[in-house]
């Protein structure tokens, strides 16, 4: 599932691609994807716009032009590709905004989970994007403190709530977590000064990383790697990985590693 360093990424591959360039056409082989805007209104208004830089905050990613503002969210499986004009479609490209370069802005989902909304003004944004979080890359560890002072519920839940931080999933919060040494069903009100102080470096340092490969690295030091393993072990200690479902995700973690401390 695309998170906070795959959605940098695609910010990375609007700015290179379309920054500057006017929209020529816009395709819809597939409305299942649009949210609140229907083909003929997404193509009469972005029709001859010119995209300006465009921005992330969280998951999703915001395409501004000088008219209005799309709005993209690529939930299980959603992807943005730069391609020339006469590369053949690929079955699961949805969108497709031709450019005045001779190269097509590709929106491709396979599962049609989320996809793009139109929003006209910042007032149309600030409903699309609803109650979200700071941005996780820019919170600081006294925002991280206030953010969780009073928080119920399990940590991993908090972490991946849009709400409270912007940008972490289910990857992101079982690598922050392991690599801090929380185990992910610890009550966040319980969770002490020196491990919150680790929780916010280390989620730091886990986003700079995964946010300069494009994605949340599945090298061999990193839990993503070894998570789905048939016989899950533990990159750190060697122990056994434990498995198990917490807020409707697969949750892993390393019970040497992370102990329960409830």
């Amino acid at each position: 599932m695309p998170e906070l360093p795959d959605v940098e990424g695609y910010r990375r591959v609007l700015a290179s691609c379309a920054e500057g360039r006017r929209v020529e056409r816009v395709e819809v082989s597939d409305a299942g994807v649009l949210r609140g805007v229907t083909p003929q209104r997404l193509r009469r208004e972005l029709t001859g716009h010119r995209f300006g830089a465009p921005e992330r905050h969280g998951k999703w990613l915001i395409a501004r032009t000088d008219g209005p503002t799309v709005l993209l969210h690529f939930g299980m499986t959603g992807d943005l590709l730069c391609r020339p004009h006469d590369e053949p479609p690929h079955p699961h490209d949805r969108v497709t905004l031709a450019l005045d370069d001779g190269h097509d802005l590709r929106y491709r989902d396979q599962r049609k989970l989320q996809g793009l909304w139109l929003a006209a003004t910042e007032a149309d944004m600030d409903r699309i994007l609803g109650d979200q979080g700071p941005d996780a890359l820019s919170v600081s560890r006294a925002e991280l403190d206030r953010l969780l002072a009073g928080r119920r519920g399990r940590v991993k839940a908090t972490l991946t709530d849009q709400s409270v931080v912007a940008g972490l999933g289910n990857l992101l919060g079982d690598e922050i977590l392991w690599r801090a040494g929380i185990h992910p069903a610890r009550p966040t009100a319980g969770l002490s000064a020196e491990e919150r102080a680790r929780l916010e470096r280390e989620m730091r340092g886990v986003l700079r990383t995964s946010v300069r490969a494009g994605h949340v690295p599945t090298g061999p030091s990193w839990l993503t790697g070894r998570r789905d393993d048939p016989d899950p072990h533990c990159p750190r200690c060697g122990g056994p990985l434990r498995r198990t479902r917490m807020a409707g995700r697969t949750t892993a973690w390393c019970p040497r590693c992370q102990p329960d401390g409830s």
